[in-house]
């Protein structure tokens, strides 16, 4: 370990430990204190008899105790709380000036450590919202002409024998008001609305357990436990999601969800696969929606969230940003003395929510994705850890939605971001580091389409966890939907000679994994402690990279993303964004509409940044999400937060790779 990290990774893990379990135990005491004020409530009413009027008084009097000992606690609880964050803020000042003491002989005599071995960078691509079935289960096989198609076939990556991937059928089906929707070869490149994914609509998907009330409200049924799984449900779900938005074009297509890639639409990811290794048991870390699930990449845990955030609630507490338990993977680098980097094709990059992710930190460790492909071609690039996230589009620009980014969204055109893919696999392939790099491809979750293979239990983290951000009660033992997984390195070997006739796949790995074996198989690389049991407990892809020399084979460049038709709104002359009221009348026309939860979770990175920049205004941060109601006025929010961001020295011009006709 390196003594300079270790000393600043205690404290902050201690700190975050403190916290949690500080937390946790005020709201325990005040919940099981209410409890007992209303039972004891209870009990002296039943005592009183129904003897009118002394037993209008009695109750009165019961009613009015329980009320004050209800208020009580709920102000003792409050006062509870409070003192975790002052200790909280304590010990972040320890540990800062910790760091500050240290920075100095840190930086002359400890200087980062470069992993030992064969793999000294990994780099981590993670898109948007894309089930397996969705986007590989088809694209790494053969289409016959009919619609009919045969899924790819290569070798087992354990055992050597023939294999095939475990795509879906066209056998296979949902009903929705009597009519069968199967699933189907070739799918829109861009959806008409966004398939929902909240904790409910994925347990609807799955369970066929109905959601009450509108699909935005996300509230069901949850007894404690996963029901069973039916698998039935995604186009029930799509369904309703239609009806909300009133949109002609998602009615007239309920089975877009049932709808596989073909080869032709994604080749880029689709030769990746067929080239290196396909994991095709791959799962999402909770049946639920992206920030969750980030957090699951980040820190094996999501400290309790089973929903999408509120970011009145960061505004109003964490101003620092999410913490965890036993911290994130980039605190593990720090306590080991490894670099690392994030590449961000936005100005307000999900990862920039969890603690730790200050300015000063920012401004050293996050780049733009235009800068990838130069800092790759420098002989002394050391980043043991690359994490990569994608642009977002609409979101920022003009606070309306998805498209024209490339993260692959499914309201935004999927061609976008397989130039991302192939932007991001031709600079590390053509750098001097290929033979020493990793690249991992995977989805944050599936985004609402259906998937065949039912999710198996999980191990929970067994971290401690703030029951403020638990909604539904869930315990993390279940995973989630079935996602695409790609692992690229010339270390994986070619063995497309030995493999069985009619082959056009080369690695296929069925072993079950789970975002938790992304961080598991880090850490073992790099001899880094786990996180929680989550990762602990998670198979590792290690075994993949078992070449006896690295390959000279692999393609240097990858075929062009497919035309999709699509063209975005902004991409005149200049490439400039428009805002609302401003441009197109697909524009103007959403700017009064309230805010979605997805746009929700960029307020919160937004709100994050402003308290960073002004630690002693979170009042009237707070006032500012109170006053945001629709696109408009979130537009507005965003706009002031990214103007003092560009002011305070950090990117928001950021460039993102997207198709051309010529495929560079």
């Amino acid at each position: 370990m390196s003594p300079c990290g270790e000393v600043r990774y205690s404290i902050t893990r201690t700190r975050d430990e403190w916290r949690a379990r500080l937390v946790r135990a005020c709201s325990r005491w005040a919940d099981e204190g209410a409890d007992r004020c209303a039972q004891w409530a209870d009990r002296g009413a039943g005592r009183c008899g129904d003897q009118a009027p002394s037993s209008w008084f009695r109750d009165a009097f019961y009613r009015v105790a329980d009320l004050l000992g209800q208020a009580w606690y709920r102000l003792a609880n409050r006062v509870c709380r409070a003192f975790a964050w002052v200790l909280y803020w304590v010990l972040t000042a320890v540990a800062y000036v910790v760091w500050l003491v240290l920075w100095i002989p840190c930086r002359v005599f400890g200087p980062a450590t470069r992993p030992e071995g064969r793999i000294r960078h990994v780099f981590v691509l993670v898109l948007e919202n894309r089930s397996f079935d969705h986007m590989l289960g088809v694209s790494t096989g053969t289409v016959d002409a009919g619609s009919g198609f045969r899924p790819g076939v290569g070798v087992d990556a354990v055992s050597g024998a023939p294999t095939t991937v475990n795509g879906p059928s066209a056998s296979l089906t949902n009903t929705h008001d009597g009519q069968v929707f199967a699933v189907r070869a070739g799918a829109p490149f861009v959806m008409p609305v966004d398939p929902p994914h909240e904790f409910c609509d994925v347990q609807l998907q799955l369970a066929s357990v109905p959601i009450t009330g509108t699909p935005r409200d996300d509230t069901c049924h949850y007894g404690g436990s996963y029901p069973a799984l039916t698998m039935q449900g995604f186009v029930d779900n799509y369904a309703n999601q239609a009806v909300a938005k009133g949109d002609a074009s998602a009615l007239a297509d309920l089975g877009a969800v049932m709808a596989c890639f073909t080869p032709d639409q994604v080749p880029v990811i689709s030769a990746l696969a067929r080239e290196f290794a396909v994991c095709d048991n791959w799962f999402c870390a909770l049946p639920g929606p992206t920030w969750p699930n980030r957090f699951f990449l980040h820190a094996a845990t999501s400290g309790g969230l089973d929903r999408s955030p509120d970011p009145l609630e960061l505004a109003a507490s964490q101003v620092d940003g999410y913490q965890f338990e036993n911290g994130t993977i980039y605190d593990a680098l720090d306590s080991k003395g490894c670099d690392w980097q994030v590449y961000q094709g936005d100005a307000l990059p999900q990862v920039s929510a969890l603690a730790g992710m200050d300015l000063p930190t920012m401004l050293e460790r996050f780049h733009g994705l235009d800068e990838l492909a130069g800092d790759l071609r420098h002989q002394d690039f050391a980043a043991s850890y690359v994490f990569i996230e994608p642009s977002y589009g609409h979101v920022l620009s003009h606070g309306g939605n998805f498209r024209c980014g490339n993260s692959q969204h499914p309201i935004d055109d999927v061609t976008r971001g397989e130039a991302l893919i192939k932007y991001v696999y031709e600079s590390i392939r053509q750098s001097p580091h290929w033979e020493s790099s990793l690249l991992v491809i995977t989805y944050d979750e599936h985004g609402g389409f259906y998937d065949h293979v039912e999710p198996p239990a999980a191990v929970p983290p067994g971290d401690v966890t703030d029951p403020a951000h638990n909604s539904h009660g869930f315990r993390f033992d279940r995973l989630g939907v079935r996602v695409p997984a790609v692992i690229v390195s010339p270390w994986v070997p070619a063995v497309r000679p030995s493999g069985p006739d009619g082959r056009n796949c080369n690695l296929i790995d069925h072993t079950v994994y789970d975002h938790g074996s992304l961080l598991a198989s880090v850490e073992r690389l790099y001899h880094l402690p786990s996180l929680t049991l989550r990762d602990a407990g998670a198979n590792d892809f290690l075994h993949l990279l078992s070449a006896a020399e690295p390959r000279g084979d692999a393609p240097l460049t990858l075929p062009a993303p497919a035309d999709s038709g699509f063209t975005c709104d902004d991409e005149g002359d200049d490439g400039a964004p428009v805002g609302p009221g401003e441009g197109p009348v697909g524009v103007r026309t959403t700017a009064d509409r309230p805010i979605s939860s997805t746009l929700q979770g960029f307020l919160q990175v937004a709100a994050l940044h402003d308290a960073r920049l002004h630690p002693a205004e979170r009042e009237r941060i707070v006032r500012q999400l109170r006053s945001v109601h629709t696109v408009r006025d979130a537009h507005g929010y965003l706009t002031q937060v990214l103007a003092r961001l560009d002011a305070a020295g950090l990117r928001t011009d950021i460039a993102a790779p997207s198709p051309r006709p010529d495929g560079r």
